[in-house]
């Protein structure tokens, strides 16, 4: 469904973590060096081997534009990563990586207090739809002190599923009573712009992730260079 020029007034924003709120490459090749390097107990060839097989480049700390890490769960990750280490559980392995991943290093986009503020200021309500685990995502929305401003946050293990279904949004909508014609789901990836049109909203894409602007436009209604963009864009809908 088209909602591009629709005069609907918008009432929520849902938005992903990791590549929209938050720098992508900032967090995750911190990530991705620390659990490979502490999973392979300190062999540098097998993490760098292992690394590989997810797409990412230990010697370069980059992920490749298809890693399974860029749009994946970490359910998904884990799957991927436990050929690699037999000797760990699955379990094991999962919960190794949340644990890595709650304290990765963060870094905004851009500054979120004012930003978030200002749209709670202008009565939109707020939501985080991540593919992240839901205890990772709330640690790093935590350390940026703005859990507070949101009035829902699901991960793929809260209960909703993952993108690109749009379980999380649709979820997001019931939780604030609002249409999902009435919100806009802003994400990096193209799961997320699917899982935004899945769902019936209008979508934003932004390019703090490490998707390209040919990538994410077939799916948006607007791609921007970042989510502090947005209210210059919401003050022409």
């Amino acid at each position: 469904m088209d909602l591009s020029n629709t005069t609907i007034p918008i009432k929520g924003l849902c938005f992903d973590k990791d590549g929209t709120l938050f720098d992508f490459a900032a967090t995750w090749e911190a990530w991705a060096n620390a659990f490979l390097l502490r999973a392979a107990q300190g062999d540098v060839a097998r993490a760098t081997r292992v690394g590989a097989s997810i797409g990412f480049d230990l010697t370069t700390s980059k992920f490749a534009p298809d890693s399974i890490v860029i749009a994946g769960t970490p359910g998904e990750v884990s799957d991927a990563l436990a050929p690699h280490f037999p000797e760990l559980s699955r379990s094991a392995l999962l919960d190794m990586l949340n644990e890595e991943a709650s304290r990765a290093p963060q870094e905004p986009a851009v500054p979120l207090t004012p930003l978030l503020e200002g749209f709670r200021a202008a009565g939109l309500m707020l939501g985080v739809a991540t593919n992240d685990s839901e205890g990772p995502a709330r640690a790093h929305l935590d350390a940026a002190g703005v859990t507070g401003l949101f009035d829902f946050i699901a991960g793929y293990d809260s209960g909703f599923g993952g993108k690109p279904a749009p379980g999380q949004l649709l979820a997001f909508a019931s939780a604030v009573s609002l249409a999902p014609e009435q919100i806009v789901m802003v994400g990096d990836s193209t799961h997320d712009l699917d899982a935004g049109r899945a769902a019936g909203m209008r979508t934003i894409g932004v390019l703090t992730g490490t998707a390209k602007i040919e990538d994410l436009a077939p799916f948006a209604d607007v791609v921007l260079r970042d989510i502090g963009e947005i209210p210059v864009w919401l003050e022409m809908q």
